[in-house]
C-alpha cells in the first residue's frame, strides 16, 4: 500500500487564495507573471477551468510550462502541471512543441498532464515522444519506491496513444492489458479497441463493471463512454454507480453513434441509448 503525500495533494483543484479578487480573464493572464505564486497557480487552473481560448492566454501558460520558481520540496512543480493541464483545454496547435518539451520533465505529474493535453490536442507529432516513455516494456512499469505513482505516466499515454488512433504503438500497449494496476490495466484495454475496433476489448470494461472497487466501475465507465462501445450500453445502466457517472458514458455512446451515422432519423440504437438515459434522470 502506497501512503498519500504532498504531491497527490496538490493535484486537486485550487481553492482561491485568500484575499484574491475575482478573475477576469486579463486579471488571470497577468496573474501568470505574478510574484505571488499562489496566483500563479491560481491563475493557470482558472484559465483551463473556464477555457480562455485567447492568444495572450495561450502564450503566457506555454512560458509557465518553463518555471523554476514554483517548485515543491520533492522537486515537483505544480504551476507547470497546472499550465499543461490548461494547454489541453484550450486546442491551441502552438502548444504542442512545449508540451513535448514537457515528457522530459523529472516531473512525473508535469509528464502526465503533457501527455493528457497532447491526447485532447490530437497533433500526431507528438506519438513518437509518447512512444518512447513506454520503452522498457511492461517489465518496468512499477512503482518507484517511496513514491505514489509508476516510472512513467503510463496510463495517460497510453490513453493519448489510443485516442491519436497511434496503431505503430499497438505492440508496445498490449502487454499492459495485463498490467498488475487495474487503471493501467483499463487503459490498455481501452487504446486496443480505439486501435483495433475488436470487441473483445471493449467486453473486457464491461466486465470491468462487476469490479468491487467503485473507484474502478467509474473509471470502466469513463472509458466506455471514451471509446463509444455502444454493445455496453445496458450494462451501463444497470452497473452499480451513481447515476451521473452512468449518464456521462452513456452520453459518450450516444455521440460516437450520431457520429458515425450520416442518417437524417436517429438510428434504432440511439433511440434506445436515449431511452435508457430516460429512465435515469
Amino acid at each position: 500500500m502506497v501512503d498519500f503525500n504532498s504531491e497527490q495533494l496538490m493535484e486537486r483543484s485550487p481553492e482561491m487564495p485568500v484575499g484574491a479578487e475575482p478573475l477576469t480573464a486579463d486579471q488571470a493572464i497577468a496573474n501568470l507573471r505574478h510574484e505571488d505564486l499562489s496566483l500563479r497557480y491560481y491563475a493557470a487552473w482558472w484559465l483551463g477551468k473556464y477555457q480562455v481560448r485567447d492568444s495572450a492566454a495561450v502564450d503566457a501558460l506555454i512560458a509557465a510550462l518553463e518555471d523554476e520558481s514554483d517548485r515543491t520540496e520533492l522537486g515537483g512543480y505544480p504551476l507547470r502541471r497546472n499550465a499543461a493541464r490548461a494547454l489541453g483545454k484550450l486546442a491551441d496547435p502552438r502548444a504542442v512543441s512545449g508540451l513535448i518539451r514537457c515528457l522530459d520533465c523529472s516531473d512525473f505529474y508535469v509528464r502526465e498532464a503533457a501527455a493528457q493535453s497532447l491526447g485532447m490536442l490530437g497533433d500526431r507529432t507528438c506519438v513518437p515522444h509518447l512512444i518512447s516513455l513506454l520503452d522498457g516494456g511492461v517489465e518496468v512499469a512499477q512503482f518507484v519506491p517511496g513514491r505514489p505513482h509508476l516510472a512513467q505516466p503510463y496510463e495517460a499515454v497510453i490513453e493519448s496513444l489510443g485516442a491519436l488512433g497511434a496503431t505503430e504503438a499497438l505492440m508496445l500497449i498490449r502487454p499492459f492489458v495485463d498490467h498488475a494496476v487495474a487503471r493501467v490495466q483499463y487503459a490498455a484495454i481501452r487504446a486496443m479497441y480505439q486501435l483495433t475496433q475488436e470487441s473483445v476489448y471493449g467486453e473486457r470494461l464491461v466486465q470491468a463493471l462487476n469490479s468491487n472497487d467503485v473507484q474502478l466501475r467509474r473509471t470502466a465507465l469513463s472509458d466506455l463512454g471514451a471509446i463509444g462501445y455502444t454493445p455496453a450500453a445496458e450494462a451501463i445502466a444497470a452497473s452499480a454507480t451513481e447515476n451521473s457517472f452512468k449518464l456521462f458514458a452513456l452520453k459518450g455512446l450516444l455521440e460516437h453513434q450520431l457520429r458515425s451515422t450520416s442518417e437524417e432519423s436517429l438510428a434504432p440504437r440511439a433511440i434506445e441509448i436515449i431511452g435508457l438515459m430516460d429512465t435515469l434522470l
